[in-house]
Protein backbone atom coordinates (compact mmCIF):
# COMPACT_ATOMS: atom_id res chain seq x y z
CA UNK A 1 0.00 0.00 0.00
CA UNK A 2 3.11 2.29 0.97
CA UNK A 3 4.83 2.04 -2.64
CA UNK A 4 1.35 2.47 -4.45
CA UNK A 5 0.72 5.52 -1.95
CA UNK A 6 4.74 6.79 -3.39
CA UNK A 7 4.40 5.96 -7.13
CA UNK A 8 1.04 8.23 -7.04
CA UNK A 9 2.83 11.16 -4.81
CA UNK A 10 6.09 10.72 -7.89
CA UNK A 11 3.11 11.02 -10.51
CA UNK A 12 2.18 14.27 -8.79
CA UNK A 13 5.29 16.06 -8.47
CA UNK A 14 6.67 18.44 -10.69
CA UNK A 15 8.29 17.65 -13.60
CA UNK A 16 11.59 20.11 -14.42
CA UNK A 17 12.30 21.15 -17.91
CA UNK A 18 15.65 21.74 -19.10
CA UNK A 19 16.35 23.01 -22.82
CA UNK A 20 19.27 23.60 -24.50
CA UNK A 21 21.88 23.06 -27.32
CA UNK A 22 24.38 21.44 -25.19
CA UNK A 23 27.07 22.04 -27.17
CA UNK A 24 28.71 20.34 -25.29
CA UNK A 25 26.37 19.41 -21.52
CA UNK A 26 28.59 20.17 -18.63
CA UNK A 27 28.35 20.45 -15.16
CA UNK A 28 26.95 23.56 -14.87
CA UNK A 29 23.96 22.11 -16.98
CA UNK A 30 24.07 19.63 -14.52
CA UNK A 31 24.32 20.83 -11.35
CA UNK A 32 21.87 23.66 -12.36
CA UNK A 33 19.08 20.64 -12.74
CA UNK A 34 19.88 18.76 -9.00
CA UNK A 35 19.90 22.46 -7.30
CA UNK A 36 16.05 22.39 -9.20
CA UNK A 37 15.51 18.59 -9.31
CA UNK A 38 16.00 19.43 -4.46
CA UNK A 39 15.11 22.86 -3.89
CA UNK A 40 11.77 22.19 -5.59
CA UNK A 41 11.25 18.32 -4.72
CA UNK A 42 10.46 17.38 -8.87
CA UNK A 43 9.77 14.43 -9.97
CA UNK A 44 12.20 14.19 -12.82
CA UNK A 45 14.64 16.86 -14.69
CA UNK A 46 13.91 16.25 -18.44
CA UNK A 47 16.93 17.29 -20.60
CA UNK A 48 15.54 18.61 -23.89
CA UNK A 49 18.39 18.71 -26.52
CA UNK A 50 17.09 21.63 -29.21
CA UNK A 51 17.47 20.66 -32.80
CA UNK A 52 17.43 24.22 -34.87
CA UNK A 53 17.65 27.22 -31.62
CA UNK A 54 15.88 30.22 -32.89
CA UNK A 55 17.80 32.60 -31.05
CA UNK A 56 20.99 31.72 -31.49
CA UNK A 57 24.27 29.94 -34.15
CA UNK A 58 23.50 27.18 -35.37
CA UNK A 59 25.14 24.25 -33.40
CA UNK A 60 28.76 23.51 -33.51
CA UNK A 61 28.24 19.82 -33.16
CA UNK A 62 25.75 17.80 -35.27
CA UNK A 63 22.26 16.58 -33.39
CA UNK A 64 23.49 13.06 -33.14
CA UNK A 65 26.76 13.94 -30.96
CA UNK A 66 25.03 16.32 -28.79
CA UNK A 67 22.28 13.92 -28.43
CA UNK A 68 24.65 10.79 -27.30
CA UNK A 69 26.51 13.30 -25.19
CA UNK A 70 24.00 14.13 -23.10
CA UNK A 71 23.05 10.35 -22.68
CA UNK A 72 26.49 9.51 -21.67
CA UNK A 73 25.77 12.54 -18.90
CA UNK A 74 22.78 11.52 -17.87
CA UNK A 75 23.53 8.04 -16.87
CA UNK A 76 23.61 7.74 -13.35
CA UNK A 77 20.69 9.25 -12.45
CA UNK A 78 17.56 8.12 -12.43
CA UNK A 79 15.70 11.58 -12.19
CA UNK A 80 17.53 12.99 -15.39
CA UNK A 81 15.49 12.01 -18.06
CA UNK A 82 16.53 12.35 -21.59
CA UNK A 83 13.62 13.61 -23.82
CA UNK A 84 14.38 13.82 -27.69
CA UNK A 85 11.49 15.38 -29.15
CA UNK A 86 13.06 18.81 -30.72
CA UNK A 87 16.48 16.72 -31.50
CA UNK A 88 15.41 15.75 -35.24
CA UNK A 89 13.12 19.11 -36.27
CA UNK A 90 14.95 21.39 -38.97
CA UNK A 91 11.92 24.07 -38.38
CA UNK A 92 12.92 26.74 -35.17
CA UNK A 93 12.42 24.70 -31.98
CA UNK A 94 10.18 27.34 -29.64
CA UNK A 95 10.00 26.49 -26.39
CA UNK A 96 6.22 27.20 -25.81
CA UNK A 97 6.08 24.80 -29.27
CA UNK A 98 7.60 21.76 -26.38
CA UNK A 99 5.59 23.07 -23.64
CA UNK A 100 2.55 22.24 -25.62
CA UNK A 101 3.24 18.97 -26.39
CA UNK A 102 4.32 18.40 -23.18
CA UNK A 103 0.92 19.05 -21.74
CA UNK A 104 -0.69 17.04 -24.38
CA UNK A 105 1.56 14.24 -23.06
CA UNK A 106 1.35 14.51 -19.25
CA UNK A 107 -1.76 16.34 -18.89
CA UNK A 108 -3.30 19.69 -18.08
CA UNK A 109 -2.98 19.21 -14.38
CA UNK A 110 0.72 18.23 -14.24
CA UNK A 111 2.94 20.87 -12.74
CA UNK A 112 5.65 21.89 -15.37
CA UNK A 113 9.15 23.63 -14.52
CA UNK A 114 10.85 25.56 -16.97
CA UNK A 115 14.84 25.49 -15.50
CA UNK A 116 16.64 28.22 -16.92
CA UNK A 117 19.52 30.52 -15.60
CA UNK A 118 18.98 34.10 -14.88
CA UNK A 119 20.69 35.80 -17.98
CA UNK A 120 17.98 33.67 -19.88
CA UNK A 121 14.87 35.18 -17.79
CA UNK A 122 16.53 38.55 -18.78
CA UNK A 123 15.67 37.96 -22.26
CA UNK A 124 12.50 36.08 -21.76
CA UNK A 125 10.65 38.64 -23.61
CA UNK A 126 12.49 37.95 -26.99
CA UNK A 127 11.69 34.50 -26.92
CA UNK A 128 8.40 33.99 -29.37
CA UNK A 129 5.00 33.98 -27.81
CA UNK A 130 6.54 34.61 -24.51
CA UNK A 131 3.88 35.13 -22.22
CA UNK A 132 2.06 32.27 -23.24
CA UNK A 133 5.15 30.36 -21.22
CA UNK A 134 3.58 31.19 -17.94
CA UNK A 135 0.01 29.85 -18.90
CA UNK A 136 1.63 26.55 -19.30
CA UNK A 137 4.46 25.98 -16.92
CA UNK A 138 6.31 27.78 -13.71
CA UNK A 139 9.36 29.36 -14.60
CA UNK A 140 12.37 28.54 -12.00
CA UNK A 141 15.19 31.25 -12.40
CA UNK A 142 18.81 29.49 -10.71
CA UNK A 143 20.51 32.31 -10.32
CA UNK A 144 24.06 32.96 -9.66
CA UNK A 145 26.09 33.51 -6.65
CA UNK A 146 26.77 37.64 -6.63
CA UNK A 147 24.25 38.41 -9.38
CA UNK A 148 20.97 38.54 -7.96
CA UNK A 149 17.72 38.40 -10.27
CA UNK A 150 15.92 40.68 -8.01
CA UNK A 151 18.60 43.65 -8.46
CA UNK A 152 19.37 43.02 -12.56
CA UNK A 153 15.11 42.74 -12.74
CA UNK A 154 15.07 46.45 -12.28
CA UNK A 155 16.67 47.46 -15.34
CA UNK A 156 15.01 44.52 -17.56
CA UNK A 157 11.80 45.25 -20.62
CA UNK A 158 9.31 46.88 -18.32
CA UNK A 159 6.57 44.18 -19.53
CA UNK A 160 9.20 41.02 -18.59
CA UNK A 161 9.26 43.20 -15.07
CA UNK A 162 5.57 43.71 -14.55
CA UNK A 163 5.22 39.82 -14.59
CA UNK A 164 8.51 39.04 -12.71
CA UNK A 165 6.65 41.15 -9.82
CA UNK A 166 3.37 39.84 -10.51
CA UNK A 167 4.22 35.98 -10.44
CA UNK A 168 7.28 36.04 -8.08
CA UNK A 169 6.78 33.14 -5.64
CA UNK A 170 8.64 33.14 -1.95
CA UNK A 171 8.81 29.39 -1.77
CA UNK A 172 9.37 26.27 -3.71
CA UNK A 173 6.22 24.61 -2.46
CA UNK A 174 3.90 26.77 -4.42
CA UNK A 175 5.70 25.16 -7.71
CA UNK A 176 3.51 21.78 -6.01
CA UNK A 177 0.55 23.48 -5.55
CA UNK A 178 -0.83 24.63 -9.60
CA UNK A 179 -0.14 23.70 -12.67
CA UNK A 180 2.12 27.18 -13.87
CA UNK A 181 2.38 30.81 -13.81
CA UNK A 182 4.29 31.24 -10.90
CA UNK A 183 8.15 32.52 -10.72
CA UNK A 184 10.50 30.45 -8.77
CA UNK A 185 14.13 31.71 -7.80
CA UNK A 186 16.52 29.58 -6.35
CA UNK A 187 20.28 30.10 -5.48
CA UNK A 188 23.24 27.81 -6.93
CA UNK A 189 26.66 27.55 -6.09
CA UNK A 190 29.21 29.12 -8.24
CA UNK A 191 30.85 26.98 -11.36
CA UNK A 192 32.04 29.19 -14.12
CA UNK A 193 31.62 26.52 -16.65
CA UNK A 194 30.56 27.65 -20.30
CA UNK A 195 30.00 24.90 -23.03
CA UNK A 196 31.50 28.16 -25.05
CA UNK A 197 34.75 27.86 -23.27
CA UNK A 198 34.66 24.06 -23.34
CA UNK A 199 34.79 24.29 -27.27
CA UNK A 200 37.46 26.72 -27.04
CA UNK A 201 39.73 24.67 -25.14
CA UNK A 202 39.05 21.75 -27.31
CA UNK A 203 40.39 23.65 -30.54
CA UNK A 204 43.94 24.79 -28.72
CA UNK A 205 44.17 21.37 -27.84
CA UNK A 206 43.75 21.96 -23.87
CA UNK A 207 42.54 19.50 -21.00
CA UNK A 208 38.71 19.23 -20.69
CA UNK A 209 38.83 17.29 -17.63
CA UNK A 210 36.62 18.38 -14.74
CA UNK A 211 34.46 20.91 -16.70
CA UNK A 212 32.17 18.23 -17.47
CA UNK A 213 31.93 14.14 -16.94
CA UNK A 214 34.51 11.71 -18.12
CA UNK A 215 32.25 9.91 -20.43
CA UNK A 216 31.23 13.11 -22.38
CA UNK A 217 35.03 14.42 -22.49
CA UNK A 218 36.12 11.49 -23.99
CA UNK A 219 33.29 11.08 -26.20
CA UNK A 220 34.38 14.69 -27.75
CA UNK A 221 38.30 13.12 -27.51
CA UNK A 222 37.12 10.25 -29.49
CA UNK A 223 34.90 11.79 -32.09
CA UNK A 224 37.49 14.94 -32.18
CA UNK A 225 34.35 17.86 -32.04
CA UNK A 226 35.35 21.21 -31.34
CA UNK A 227 38.73 21.00 -32.84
Amino acid sequence: MLAVLHRKSVRNKPVGILGGTFDPIHHGHLRLAQEALEQCDLAEVRFIPGGTPPHRDAPCAAASHRLNMVRLALQGNASFVLDEREIHRVDPCYTVDTLRSLRVELGAQRPLCLLMGGDAFLSLHTWHDWNNLFELAHIVVVQRPGLPLGNAITTADSALRQQYTARLAPVPRVLHESPGGAVVVLDMPLLEISATDIRRRCAEKKNIRYLLPDAVANYIQSHTLYT
